[in-house]
């Protein structure tokens, strides 16, 4: 493998973000771990993240090999023993490609399960359903189980050697995320390539798993 060293001048986050576009990955690091136990990230990271059109991992300072991977015999995490699950949030009313495919390849390179998180919440509709006896909860659950499966469906075709675990859960997206990545060697989510009046957005779930995930986070935009 082959090392380049360069120095650049200017903007560290114009910098970045150009070098990102340019990549196949771009890997930062962050200043350490906060309070709620994720990423200090500083105008710099969250710019690139918000910017970069290829995806950007954050690896948190301080962190060790190890913490990547599972238990060795002796209870001790240990870089000889196997990886963690690759975690993929996904949103199933738009699923993306992209996203996926990074997502698969990561389990594939790390031989890994994949761990499909979605979380859903019953849209406000429903909550008159109990005054009427009617409990739907179990029955909308067997729907967003199923819609997860259907959108999994073709890739599990595409990538047989990958042991997928879905999950679908009553529960806040963002929530999900985070705790799902407390025992993952890598958790990737998305970022669309979208622009408001205040500039390009993160996404509330994606900077919940910045801020608060423990693990290595992967932000893959997409269309």
């Amino acid at each position: 493998m082959d090392v380049i060293g360069e120095l650049l001048t200017g903007s560290p986050a114009v910098l970045l973000t150009k070098v990102a576009d340019a990549a196949e990955l771009l890997v930062l690091g962050s200043r350490g771990l906060g309070a709620v136990g994720g990423f200090l990230l500083g105008s710099v990271g969250l710019h690139v993240v918000a910017h970069a059109r290829r995806p950007v991992a954050l690896v948190r300072a301080g962190g060790q090999a190890p913490d990547e991977h599972l238990m060795d015999p002796a209870g001790v995490p240990s870089a000889a023993a196997p990886f963690r699950p690759v975690v993929l949030g996904i949103d199933t009313e738009r699923p993306d490609g992209t996203l996926l495919g990074f997502a698969f390849d990561s389990a594939v390179g790390r031989a890994v399960p994949l761990r499909v998180v979605h979380g859903w919440s019953l849209p406000p509709t429903y909550d008159y359903a109990p005054a009427v006896g009617y409990d739907p909860r179990e029955t909308f659950a067997r729907h967003m189980a199923a819609e997860l499966s259907e959108v999994l469906r073709p890739w599990r075709q595409k990538y047989p050697d990958v042991v997928v675990i879905e999950e679908s859960r009553h529960r806040a997206p963002a929530a999900a995320i985070v705790e799902a990545a407390r025992d993952a060697s890598l958790v990737v989510v998305g970022r669309r390539n979208r622009h408001g009046s205040l500039g390009s957005r993160i996404g509330h779930v994606t900077h919940a798993a910045l801020h608060h995930a423990v693990a290595p986070v992967a932000v893959v935009p997409h269309d």
